[in-house]
């Protein structure tokens, strides 16, 4: 399975990486509510940070921004469970079929590159924030001397007096 078809499949819901029932199910070859099923029968293995359903309006505001091309895909009424990482771990000691373990490897793969990629991001902008610190310091200094050589020009340019004796030349 390809792992960027999986990555599309990844959201963000209250701060954490989670993929919804009916994408998991699609992945995995059964309908939405059989995998459902087999999670409500081993409800125990699911605790909050293994999986949560989402609340109608973030539902609602999710499916606004979906196409839904197929009267299979879930209606907005009914809100799907979201499993973040742990929960789709667990999800196939629950469902416990070769294919099973073969796409959660796949899956734990996609958010293995993600958790990469982030840190890689993170890695990222603090070198440009560094670099940014250190450039608007040169720039700092650029400045002030360019400030001090255009105020050395000016007084370079006043006409002075000269020094010393002046000569008169007699006719």
């Amino acid at each position: 399975m390809e792992i960027q078809v999986i990555q599309n499949k990844i959201y963000e819901i209250r701060g954490h990486k989670v993929m919804l029932d009916r994408d998991l199910a699609e992945l995995y070859g059964v309908e939405t509510r059989t995998l459902n099923q087999a999670v409500k029968r081993n409800i125990d293995r699911f605790p909050d940070d293994f999986m949560f359903q989402l609340t109608r309006v973030e539902w609602e505001t999710m499916s606004s921004q979906f196409v839904m091309t197929s009267r299979s895909k879930r209606p907005k009424v009914s809100a799907p469970y979201a499993f973040t990482e742990l929960g789709i771990a667990m999800l196939s000691s629950v469902l416990n079929s070769k294919s099973a373990i073969q796409i959660n490897m796949g899956i734990m793969r996609a958010f293995l590159t993600l958790r990469q990629y982030a840190l890689g991001y993170a890695e990222l902008n603090r070198k440009l924030e560094d670099f940014m610190f250190t450039t608007d310091m040169q720039f700092g200094e650029i400045y002030q001397a360019l400030t001090e050589l255009a105020a050395q020009k000016k007084l370079d340019e006043k006409p002075r007096n000269p020094i010393g004796f002046k000569q008169i030349l007699k006719k």
